[in-house]
């Protein structure tokens, strides 16, 4: 049996997710929260195999709650699912390592057979979801080198982000400090001109060549 934790504002759709999951022998409910501050708290306790998570809180972001969640445990999945279908908030939790963004008007059977996929390990996108990030990604930035004056790590560090890492993954792959990372992270969006690490991940595929080989 697969465990699950239910984050979203509202008590309303909590209690009828929990309804409808619980109804799958496979998926068992382990606790629920209704804010950001609420599931920091209470997920590392639940130690659910999958969280299932909603893009807008009243105290942050879905999105940057998957990526805080997944950067103390890199083992968990999160699935968001929301109402929400902007196309860069698709990208974003795609990038901040979300195994699947779907929309709340899913049908039930299929919402649940999502969830035991991503606890299974395996990564799912809504078609909308899919066909948003693969038009992000193809339209790309424009034309002009943007990668002017990037040293040799800070190539290697826009890759990184590019795969999707979080902080603690490029850290270890880097051989750095957390924090360290993150300091990198902020100055290289500065230098960039971007100001998300989402922007800088789409520039990722388009690295210079001759930046990359230089030695």
């Amino acid at each position: 049996m697969y465990t699950v934790f239910l984050v979203d504002d509202h008590e309303v759709v909590r209690r009828g997710l929990a309804d409808l999951i619980s109804a799958d022998p496979q998926l068992s409910v382990v606790g629920e929260a209704g804010s950001r501050e609420q599931a920091l708290a209470r997920v590392p306790a639940a130690a659910p195999d999958v969280v299932v998570l909603d893009v807008r809180l009243p105290d942050g972001n879905g999105i940057e709650l998957c990526r805080e969640l997944r950067s103390a445990n890199p083992a968990q999945a999160c699935l968001i699912l929301t109402s929400f279908t902007d196309e860069q908030a698709m990208v974003d939790a795609i990038l901040a390592g979300a195994a699947g963004y779907v929309i709340k008007d899913i049908r039930g059977m299929d919402l649940t057979r999502a969830i035991i996929d991503v606890a299974s390990g395996k990564s799912l996108l809504d078609n909308r979801a899919a066909a948003a990030l693969m038009t992000k990604l193809r339209s790309g930035p424009d034309e002009k080198d943007p990668f002017p004056t990037l040293t040799e790590q800070e190539h290697t560090l826009l890759a990184l982000i590019g795969e999707g890492l979080t902080n603690r993954q490029i850290a270890e792959r880097m051989f750095l400090a957390e924090k360290t990372v993150k300091n990198y992270v902020s100055r290289l969006l500065a230098k960039l001109g971007v100001e998300r690490r989402t922007q800088a991940a789409i520039l990722a595929p388009r690295l210079d060549k001759r930046g990359r080989d230089r030695r």
